[in-house]
């Protein structure tokens, strides 16, 4: 049968398109998660029809289907399970257009998201929605996970930025979701498909909303001797009717690997950091920069510092988005998790998951987007020790348990994959899960699509001759 598809695939894309050496399975194995799984092929399209003559090939074959990126989600989302067809989309990399007027422009799935504000700056414009791999991560992976970033505090995640998306479906025919008028007709598939993780078919053409470049920015570094300190800070931003661009925040751990390995002037020797963006017309800008420093010596902070010019702004947002990086200087392997909680309960959960960090013996950072209550506990470790994983596991539960209790959700931005799957039941019955499973089924059927993900077992009508998952991967 591989045989078969992979002929199939060279017929439709060129020769050299699709593979199965088994170095390249291996390189495709896995997304930036944990979890490991098997494809059977990968194939490279450069175009739409080449998505939907891979989706056909693979369907005619009965092999399932998976869309990757640049492989930066940490939900396991696009680790291939049951031995599918993996749809590489980052050689799909063009800006088809530019509409300036409109504030919108045309990308394929691969274009990577740094790159799109760098193809619209000239025309002072931006694309708001910037995680923190935003320099590998690409728009059509942003649409599959609804990526955010530091910067969706007031602007929203990626779907409040996507107008329209033009998909292969897993029938391999194509559609059209959404729609460039201000009031597109019908049912919002649009918003139904962003977030989806590929279980609904492939984007190959985006339109996204840009917004302009705000006439001011100033970039405030708030350091405090206590993290429930810096927690309260946060809620008393927000209540006060100061609403950042940014809101972040970086406990002791971090700030500390953080400073080593990039040198942004962060304190080494603060409990925890909060780095506030503000933007706008100069004079609102001065007045929330008063208002929040105000609000922040108020609540304990020790130091205000605002950021002289551009370069020192650019120098501590490096250091913000460079703490994944820096962690490696600590040790060889990190477990990030991403879930949500009301800001009310920050300083609660915060204690609540360093005290699973001692009961389970492991090392946790904290660096979150503390504006929306958008946690990512970082459990630091070296797979290499007996035992560690069980204990990465445990303590990766229990968090996801007290966050669902404290009011929150289970995902702000990485989305579900394969990593939060189980625990979806923390969070819906089985009547919301079953309704969910329908949905999917509405757009594919006979469960090809991404297998596997989002929705634990049992929840879509297709599952019953699903096979198990590979030996080795860890759920």
């Amino acid at each position: 049968m591989l045989d078969h598809l992979l002929a199939d695939l060279a017929n439709a894309m060129g020769p050299d398109r699709a593979r199965a050496e088994p170095l390249e399975l291996a390189l495709y194995a896995r997304d930036a998660g944990v979890q490991a799984g098997a494809a059977a092929a990968v194939c490279f399209p450069r175009h739409a029809d080449d998505v939907a003559a891979a989706v056909a090939a693979a369907r005619r074959h009965g092999v399932p289907f998976v869309a990757r990126g640049s492989g930066t989600g940490l939900a396991g989302g696009a680790t291939p399970m049951e031995e599918p067809l993996v749809i590489v989309t980052t050689q799909m990399n063009r800006v088809l257009d530019i509409d300036v007027a409109s504030r919108r422009a045309w990308v394929e799935p691969g274009v990577l998201n740094l790159d799109l504000s760098r193809a619209v700056a000239p025309y002072g414009l931006h694309y708001a929605p910037d995680p923190s791999s935003q320099q590998a991560c690409t728009i059509g992976g942003n649409v599959a996970t609804n990526a955010g970033g530091p910067h969706c505090l007031a602007s929203g995640v990626t779907a409040a930025h996507v107008l329209a998306v033009d998909v292969v479906l897993p029938d391999a025919t194509t559609a059209r979701l959404g729609g460039l008028a201000p009031d597109t007709p019908g049912y919002d598939l649009r918003g139904v498909f962003v977030g989806s993780e590929g279980t609904m078919g492939i984007a190959t053409k985006i339109a996204v909303r840009l917004q302009p470049n705000p006439p001011t920015v100033r970039t405030l570094l708030l350091d405090f001797t206590a993290i429930d300190d810096a927690a309260a800070t946060v809620s008393a931003i927000i209540a006060a009717g100061v609403l950042p661009a940014a809101l972040e925040m970086m406990d002791a751990e971090i700030t500390r690997a953080v400073e080593d390995f990039v040198g942004a002037g962060y304190p080494r020797d603060a409990d925890a950091v909060l780095l506030v963006e503000l933007d706008g017309l100069a004079d609102g800008v001065a007045a929330d920069v008063a208002a929040v420093s105000d609000l922040a010596m108020a609540h304990g902070a020790r130091n205000v510092r605002v950021a002289a010019d551009e370069a020192e702004r650019q120098l501590l947002w490096k250091g913000r988005k460079s703490a994944f990086g820096a962690i490696a200087r600590i040790a060889p392997d990190y477990y990030l998790h991403d879930a949500v909680v009301p800001r009310t309960q920050l300083v609660t959960v915060l204690r609540e998951v360093y005290a699973i960090a001692d009961e389970c013996a492991l090392t946790m950072m904290n660096v979150f987007h503390a504006g929306d209550g958008n946690l990512h506990p970082l459990i630091v470790f070296d797979a290499r020790v007996p035992g560690v994983w069980e204990r990465v596991h445990e303590a990766g539960n229990r968090i996801l348990t007290a966050c669902i209790r404290a009011g929150g959700v289970l995902s702000g931005e990485h989305g579900v994959g394969l990593e939060k799957r189980d625990l979806m039941p923390l969070l819906f019955s089985p009547d919301d899960l079953a309704l969910q499973g329908r949905l999917v089924d509405a757009f594919d059927p006979d469960g090809l699509a991404n297998p596997a993900k989002v929705l634990p077992a049992g929840s879509r009508c297709g599952e019953i001759g699903r096979r198990p998952v590979p030996e080795g991967a860890w759920i």
